[in-house]
């Protein structure tokens, strides 16, 4: 008799998946901001700048550019529009990413 072999695909929800930071995404990445956290001398400044740039909990991002030295700065697409930032300012946004 043959060997019978049996292939299973798993689909986990986007809430299971562990936020990642959106410093490490690559191009063509996408998720849902999970929250963002800034400490630090300027934690304040930067985190009022980044939640008036539309980086507030919920939004949908995508990573739609990387520089060509040290892939920075990235252009993201938040919800509806488009905002350039440093990788370094990108570590205070934790991202759920979606599912491939």
């Amino acid at each position: 008799m043959g060997e019978v072999s049996v292939c299973m695909s798993i689909i986990v929800p986007e809430t299971l998946l562990s936020p990642t930071l959106l410093s490490h995404a690559r191009k063509g990445d996408s998720g849902i901001v999970a929250r963002v956290e800034t400490s630090g001398d300027h934690a304040h400044d930067l985190e009022r700048r980044l939640l008036e740039m539309g980086f507030v909990e919920g939004a949908r991002v995508e990573v739609l550019h990387e520089g060509l030295i040290g892939r920075d700065p990235i252009a993201v697409r938040v919800d509806d529009m488009r905002v350039a930032l440093r990788r370094r300012e990108a570590r205070h946004i934790a991202i759920t990413p979606h599912a491939a």
